[in-house]
């Protein structure tokens, strides 16, 4: 569905995001968000979303240690049937561009990701056209 039509968080988020495990350390977590495409890792136990970890996150926390405590759930989720407007609207008051999309018992569904212009949202195509550059380049 375009996003112009989109109604709901699912109809725009991206359905197959990058995925941590729990076994991801502070120093992959820092690894990973050196790529300014990546603002977020998504921490999943058995398709659970046990925790959203940003770079602020990890300040000052050992390399070795497991990231996932560091991260959290609150203010950095949206249900999938939430109403895309409302979401866009709150989005842009609070200067975020990312939310990871749950469903029943947390469940993780997919990305809501904002693009960087503000005019729209990043799409499972264009993830995909831009990982696809960076292995030819």
């Amino acid at each position: 569905m375009g996003h112009d039509l989109a109604s709901v968080v699912a109809d725009a988020m991206i359905r197959f995001p990058k995925l941590c495990g729990t076994g991801l350390t502070v120093g992959e977590a820092r690894t990973r968000l050196l790529d300014d495409h990546v603002h977020a890792l998504l921490v999943v136990a058995d398709g659970v979303l046990v925790a959203v970890v940003e770079r602020d996150d990890l300040a000052g926390a050992p390399a070795g240690h497991p990231a996932w405590p560091l991260g959290r759930l609150d203010g950095r989720t949206v249900s999938a049937g939430a109403d895309l407007r409302s979401v866009t609207r709150d989005m842009a008051e609070r200067g975020r561009r990312r939310f990871a999309v749950v469903a029943e018992e947390g469940r993780l569904v997919g990305l809501l990701c904002r693009k960087r212009s503000g005019r729209g949202f990043c799409d499972d195509d264009g993830v995909a056209a831009r990982a696809a550059d960076r292995r030819a380049g």
